[in-house]
């Protein structure tokens, strides 16, 4: 029986309600971090759990080779950790001048040269290290045991994973592990993933000592070398992820607390410090000036961070000036509510992606994401251990600036975690991914949840925007139609867009209601993936 696995009739999603949660946007992740919980382990055992198993049922997205970052309520306070890969000892502007031309902007947008060293295996370790309560090969088995036994394909995976087929197929290794039978596997196709699996075992049984500096990471630098990378394995053994501290905007008697700089999230804080400038409460919640005020705040926003965020030891000003409530006041009163507008940086010194959440009944709440970038990323996949190599060196600039590749360096980052707070107590572990409409994700839901009081699963379920540049803005079919068009009559251009995978991200998001214990969380995932929120 072939089913025709298009359907044609709107569905809608209710909030799950329980002590014990976790939110993912594919329904064995959500699983393998439940399993971890039943067995006695917290959040944190949960979300290491469901990310190794992201890896190998949305390869589309994440893989062994990605970064991640998280956001994390450890039952006392915030603790951040920045699990970005840096640049390999041998990138250099020479290095790329030499073999792409004097005249290139940026790395390769695929290729062994647009990896960068891989940071989510040594997050995975970090975290369980430091609060993980279960041995952490415990945490791996999941996966190990979904990618030996294989799953089958489902709706949203199959449509991107055949969508990158045709830039990515002559790609290193590719091919063969991706493109079983030649073609991208179909909706309902059962798919394994060996050499994945072996690789998992490893990182299981040294607690990612092989992928770090043992025989994943000679296997890695071997193949770099074959396809005229330069990845040693003193790149892999240098790695550490960073443990920093979340930096937060208050808004509407709530606090957004996102990672700092290298990552965009300091955007998000930026829109929300701009519209916070204006009643949005007043205003008609799916109507043509909220959405208006959101999407000018947003520009205003990006213009500042795509000229001023890099690492934070290469950026010109600091997130303070980013972030102060006179600068974010005086870039708000560049809003017309009647026109849209192209705007500029200002001057602060005057003043493809998955995200999981899981939370427990002991209070503890975790807010993670890791992603490839570019859907498959790289496209190079290391074939002996199922090794999928992200492309987030496409996000260095080759010219000089803040975020020029050097040896070391982290480059510009897209994926942010978020996390809310109130009167210093926890109550939202949130993130909505897919690029630059991450930050975009989390004002749009939280202005529906603080402003209009919308619950988590509705925030998630509304027609979203989506800025590009310029003037130009995406919008989900079923944003109102009058909306639309008075946002065109004002000068925004419109292009209305019936792909939500990519173009409008995909959010999980679990808000505590009160004592774990006795209350619990309510618990919400994206109707634009294949996700699951699960609890009990």
């Amino acid at each position: 029986m072939q089913f025709d696995f298009h359907n044609p009739y709107p569905t809608t999603r209710i909030p799950v309600f329980a002590r014990n949660a976790v939110s993912t946007s594919h329904p064995l992740g959500a699983q393998a971090g439940l399993r971890m919980l039943w067995q006695g382990g917290n959040a944190v055992d949960a979300a290491i759990a469901a990310a190794a198993a992201m890896t190998i049922v949305e390869p589309v997205s994440n893989g062994l080779g990605s970064d991640a970052f998280a956001i994390l309520w450890d039952g006392q306070q915030l603790q951040g950790i920045n699990g970005s890969g840096p640049a390999p000892a041998g990138w250099t502007p020479q290095y790329f001048g030499k073999k792409y031309g004097a005249d290139a902007k940026t790395p390769p947008k695929r290729g062994i040269d647009s990896a960068t060293i891989p940071g989510a295996v040594g997050t995975w370790v970090a975290l369980s290290e430091r609060y993980g309560k279960l041995p952490f090969a415990d945490l791996l088995a999941p996966a190990i045991e979904i990618a030996e036994r294989g799953y089958l394909v489902p709706v949203v995976v199959r449509q991107k994973w055949e969508a990158a087929r045709p830039e990515l197929a002559g790609e290193a290794g590719f091919a063969q592990s991706f493109l079983p039978w030649g073609r991208s596997p179909n909706v309902g196709e059962l798919f394994r993933f060996p050499a994945a699996a072996r690789a998992l075992r490893l990182i299981a049984e040294t607690k990612g000592q092989a992928f770090y500096g043992g025989e994943i990471a000679s296997a890695l630098a071997r193949f770099s070398a074959e396809n005229g990378g330069v990845h040693k394995v003193e790149d892999f053994a240098a790695f550490k992820p960073e443990w920093v501290t979340p930096i937060a905007k208050d808004y509407h008697g709530h606090t957004l607390h996102e990672i700092p700089p290298n990552g965009q999230g300091i955007a998000a804080l930026m829109a929300l410090g701009i519209a916070r400038h204006f009643d949005l409460a007043s205003m008609k919640v799916d109507g043509a000036d909220s959405q208006h005020v959101q999407i000018e705040a947003m520009k205003l926003a990006f213009a500042d961070v795509y000229r001023f965020v890099a690492e934070r030891s290469s950026m010109e000003v600091t997130t303070e000036q980013m972030l102060d409530d006179a600068y974010l006041a005086s870039r708000a009163k560049l809003i017309d509510m009647k026109r849209a507008q192209d705007f500029k940086a200002g001057n602060p010194v005057k003043g493809g992606t998955i995200y999981l959440t899981a939370a427990d009944e002991d209070g503890m709440m975790i807010s993670f994401i890791q992603s490839n970038y570019m859907g498959f990323g790289s496209g190079c996949v290391e074939p002996g251990f199922g090794i999928s190599l992200q492309n987030r060196g496409h996000g260095f600039s080759l010219q000089p600036g803040a975020n020029q590749v050097a040896p070391g360096k982290r480059p510009f980052h897209t994926i942010i975690p978020a996390f809310l707070t109130k009167d210093g107590a926890p109550v939202m572990s949130f993130g909505v991914m897919g690029g630059n409409m991450q930050p975009q994700g989390h004002l749009q839901t939280l202005v529906r949840m603080l402003d209009y009081r919308q619950d988590p699963q509705a925030a998630c379920d509304a027609p979203r925007w989506r800025f590009n540049s310029g003037l130009e803005i995406n919008v989900e079919q079923q944003m109102d139609k009058a909306t639309v068009a008075e946002l065109a009559a004002r000068g925004h251009k419109v292009d209305v867009i019936d792909d939500s995978y990519q173009d409008f991200g995909a959010g999980q998001f679990i808000w505590r209601m009160g004592d774990p214990k006795k209350q619990g969380y309510v618990v919400a995932s994206d109707s634009r993936r294949d996700g699951l929120a699960a609890g009990f």
